[in-house]
């Protein structure tokens, strides 16, 4: 059945053939896995690290992210060994996206000290802002260099199960594993996340332990998952995710997806006809980033003046709204993305943001 659920979901969200798909827990774990694999493609070289901050001597194996990617990559290489000194910041974009220019100059760099470039991890939606890292020009410089790219579509990657929305895995077929998460905009209950990789043998070599209390007659004839991820003992999650895509068809899924989208771009619209508000960000998908600025009020003072405006959005209790910083600008956060969620209520967020802040009078 988990053969079946993945193969269904990277058909939904066309992924380029090749791809074997298999269910862990979260996007951290696969983040982990594909950290480790990286790792051992280029063991040849040996890891020089010491605890989690590593070390930056000759020899050590980089790790290339933007500065936008999930904590999970920081927390991923400690674990694995490259430590957090080799977790290379690669510069963003005017749209937040990871800058091609800036990998490609930093894996240089990092080639003449004498460092060994290991591993890219592109991000299509990054969390704090949703920014799409362009796997089409992020690809072919993972190539050139031998590293292994993974793409953390947690987020997303949901998002391409609509046809017009495919444009976001443009360039998947560099990829050597990437992720999404159903647990995140499908309707499956948390946790499930879809880990796609090229190799799986590789996968297996990587993860695999057989001690004798573990092998059956059957092991050359099956999947067996237990060597596809970091624990041995794994949960039933394909049943959950085979009961929400009979359930609700891919159209219905995607009829979702499409309505929360344009519920999202219609609140940036809001936000952006609205003298005294701000949008930060671009909307790629369906989360907006903006900020109240009301006249009169310095930039000195925007940060204090919206955390409070979110905390006392937050206490009266109609809506729940979390922020961000971007480039250390407080920045509030609508996600629109659950099944119940309707104009009306995207409509009543905007009301009680506009009243809130009207009842804080700019200061």
């Amino acid at each position: 059945l988990e053969e079946k659920v993945t193969g269904w979901l990277g058909e939904m969200i066309g992924l380029p053939e090749g791809f074997h798909g298999v269910i862990q827990d979260t996007a951290s774990t696969t983040t982990l896995c594909a950290l480790v694999c990286a790792r051992e493609k280029t063991t040849a070289y040996g890891v020089n690290a010491a605890g989690p901050d590593g070390l930056a001597g000759a020899g050590a194996l980089r790790v290339y992210a933007s500065r936008e990617a999930h904590s999970s990559v920081l927390k991923g290489a400690k674990i694995a060994g490259f430590g957090a000194a080799n977790v290379v910041a690669v510069d963003i974009d005017e749209s937040r996206a990871m800058d091609p220019a800036d990998l490609e100059a930093k894996i240089a760099a990092d080639l003449a000290d004498g460092l060994v470039p290991c591993c890219v991890i592109a991000t299509v939606g990054t969390t704090g802002c949703t920014a799409i890292d362009r796997l089409k020009e992020l690809g072919p410089v993972a190539r050139r260099h031998g590293l292994w790219l993974h793409v953390d579509a947690a987020l997303a990657g949901n998002a391409a199960i609509l046809p017009e929305m495919r444009w976001l895995l443009d360039g998947a077929e560099f990829a050597d594993s990437l992720v999404l998460n159903p647990h995140k905009w499908l309707l499956t209950n948390f946790d499930c996340s879809a880990y796609y990789v090229r190799d799986p043998e590789h996968l297996e070599r990587t993860l695999s332990i057989h001690p004798e209390y573990l092998k059956t007659g059957r092991d050359r004839e099956v999947n067996n998952y237990m060597d596809w991820g970091i624990p041995l003992g794994r949960r039933f999650r394909a049943l959950k995710l085979w009961f929400v895509l009979r359930s609700y068809g891919v159209r219905q899924l995607q009829e979702m997806i499409a309505g929360h989208l344009a519920l999202a771009r219609e609140f940036a619209g809001w936000v952006d006809e609205a003298a005294d508000w701000e949008r930060l960000a671009e909307v790629p998908v369906n989360l907006v980033c903006f900020r109240w600025r009301p006249a009169g009020v310095d930039e000195a003072q925007l940060n204090r003046v919206n955390a409070e405006l979110v905390e006392k959005v937050n206490a009266e209790g109609t809506i729940y709204l979390t922020h961000t910083k971007l480039d250390e600008v407080y920045t509030i956060r609508l996600a629109v993305g659950q099944r119940g969620t309707g104009r009306q209520h995207v409509d009543e967020a905007w009301g009680v943001l506009r009243k809130m802040a009207g009842e804080m009078g700019g200061r």
